[in-house]
């Protein structure tokens, strides 16, 4: 069945604050009269959930190729029980994280090979991919200054292996500029905020045409 919604994602490095900008975005389209569905990947399914603990508060030290694909099993969860059926019923879906994570995280931050695994993870999800993703970049070094004390694992991983990552996003940017929109995170609040729902509104106004 053609899916006849509307899939976006934010990405971006730690501490560029995806999470709040997804529930701000969610609670602003809803105020605007669209259905919304609002998910993070992992954790809006009870294995996503089950696996978020795992992969962010384990002790043990998990490879990067055992990271991938525990996320990519995850996601490919979150896609049939949440993705889909929402995207069926011309709902917009907003998801904190997603594909491009695994590719940035533990194919450039990690050393996997980015091509292999950039393959098998659209494959898990039957290349179900966002329409629209706003990538939030910053500097490492000012990301790190935003993180609380108590960090998960991806965030305790070296700043060398953070500066991989991001520059990893700016690279999945570059050849993917009709999907990503890379959005100044080191502007105020109010800044990243008007950026997002510029864009945001743009592309649900050319969907509709």
């Amino acid at each position: 069945m053609r899916c006849k919604g509307f899939f976006i994602t934010l990405e971006g490095p730690e501490g560029s604050g995806k999470s709040s900008q997804s529930r701000w975005l969610a609670r602003r389209l809803r105020r605007a009269g669209y259905s919304v569905v609002l998910i993070r990947d992992p954790g809006s399914t009870a294995i996503g959930r089950a696996l978020r603990r795992l992969l962010l508060h384990t002790s043990a030290n998990l490879s990067p190729i055992t990271e991938a694909l525990l996320f990519i099993g995850g996601r490919a969860q979150l896609v049939e029980e949440c993705i889909q059926p929402a995207l069926r019923q011309d709902r917009i879906v907003i998801c904190d994280r997603f594909h491009d994570a695994t590719v940035a995280y533990q194919g450039f931050g990690g050393g996997l090979n980015v091509s292999w695994l950039d393959r098998l993870g659209r494959a898990a999800i039957h290349q179900v991919m966002p329409h629209l993703t706003i990538l939030l970049d910053l500097p490492t070094k000012q990301g790190f200054a935003r993180l609380h004390h108590s960090r998960d694992r991806m965030e305790r991983k070296t700043v060398a292996f953070h500066r991989r990552l991001r520059q990893g996003y700016l690279r999945l940017a570059a050849r993917e500029p009709e999907r990503f929109h890379i959005v100044d995170a080191t502007q105020p609040l109010v800044g990243v905020r008007a950026s997002i729902e510029r864009i945001v509104r743009r592309r649900l106004k050319t969907r509709r045409h």
